[in-house]
């Protein structure tokens, strides 16, 4: 079998080529480009990801070559941050570069001549009644089908996660036993591209500044000024800059170019028990019968763990979610990711709408 694996510089990946190997495999190793100096000036550098992928080709005899594709995210993933910024929406960048870059071009400049591109994410491939289904990682804690949740068929198809079966701990020991390069790494934390560019730095570039008013959801009363509303998402609390807090953003009305805020932790209006998806995306298939009520769990954001509900479809093709408990939180334009109801299987995902 023939393998393209996909490096990142972290400790997930190379312990992903460290299994292959054992398994007597040769994998071609690949490490995908996807930040640069565009035309806003913004420099993400990547270089230390790129040393620590080169001394895990070289720890076991691999080849390694850097695939660019900065222009294709810049045209595909940033496009799509900035229009759903723009009007108000929550994006997840990480969500649409597993689909477009990671598994789309990639696939289909590179990967399409192997049998499979193995990757370092926390899922598994499952293959049941002659089909193959997304199945969620064996440690619930580090489970990331949410961000695969938009990939199709034939890209779930090709793919192997090689450490889905695995603990973060065991990944850890493993790194630490075979001596990996990266093995005291920390992992990364926030979006794919910005690197150490916060997200307000990176969004001024594109938008600019649009100052309006902050006001307290309850009474109508003005309790601050913001910068612009795109700089700000449903259910935020830090970084809104008002005193005497906590205050959390509950609505954002794009038109008028005001940021609703509820005060205390104890608010009820900072929660919901219900939310639609449009769009919704069956990564294998549609695995109900009918339309009626259905038991699911679900995530809304990328969290440690499931939520509970019910499953209905909406005359319009919406997917209605009813929570078992109160969500805080809910921000159209994310994603909402659904799972059987033992969470063993990821469905698909649609994105969240205002209802």
């Amino acid at each position: 079998m023939t393998i393209a694996a996909l490096l990142s510089g972290g400790v997930d990946s190379a312990v992903a080529v460290h299994l292959l190997c054992e398994q007597g495999l040769r994998p071609d190793l690949f490490y995908i480009r996807i930040v640069g100096e565009d035309e806003t000036g913004l420099t993400c550098t990547a270089e230390e990801d790129l040393e620590l992928c080169t001394a895990v080709a070289r720890r076991y005899g691999l080849a390694l070559d850097v695939v660019d594709l900065s222009r294709e995210y810049r045209e595909n993933v940033v496009a799509y941050v900035v229009d759903k910024a723009r009007r108000g929406l929550t994006p997840n960048p990480d969500v649409m570069c597993n689909r477009l870059i990671k598994f789309g071009c990639f696939e289909q400049r590179v990967g399409r001549h192997y049998d499979r591109t193995a990757t370092g994410h926390y899922a598994r491939r499952l293959e049941r009644d002659g089909l193959v289904w997304m199945g969620t990682a064996a440690d619930p804690l580090k489970d990331q089908t949410d961000f695969l949740a938009q990939i199709d068929y034939m890209q779930l198809s090709h793919l192997e996660f090689p450490i889905g079966s695995l603990p973060k701990r065991e990944v850890r020991r493993l790194a630490a036993v075979y001596r990996l390069p990266n093995a005291l790494r920390r992992d990364s934390q926030g979006i794919c591209f910005l690197g150490k560019i916060g997200w307000n730095d990176f969004i001024r570039r594109y938008l600019g500044e649009k100052p309006g008013d902050v006001v307290e959801l309850e009474t109508g009363r003005r309790v601050g000024r913001h910068r612009g509303c795109w700089f700000h998402t449903i259910g935020q609390r830090k970084g809104l800059g008002l005193g005497g807090g906590p205050w959390f953003v509950m609505e954002k009305d794009m038109e008028e170019n005001v940021i609703y805020v509820s005060h205390g932790y104890d608010t009820r209006r900072q929660y919901g028990t219900a939310f639609d998806m449009q769009g919704f995306h069956f990564v294998t298939a549609d695995p109900w019968k009918d339309d009626g009520p259905v038991g699911v769990s679900f995530k809304i954001r990328h969290t440690e763990g499931f939520f509970r509900g019910r499953l209905t479809r909406r005359d319009d093709g919406r997917i209605h979610i009813e929570s078992a408990v109160p969500l805080q939180g809910i921000a159209p334009g994310q994603f909402g990711v659904i799972y059987d109801e033992a969470a063993e299987i990821c469905i698909g995902s649609g994105e969240i709408t205002k209802g």
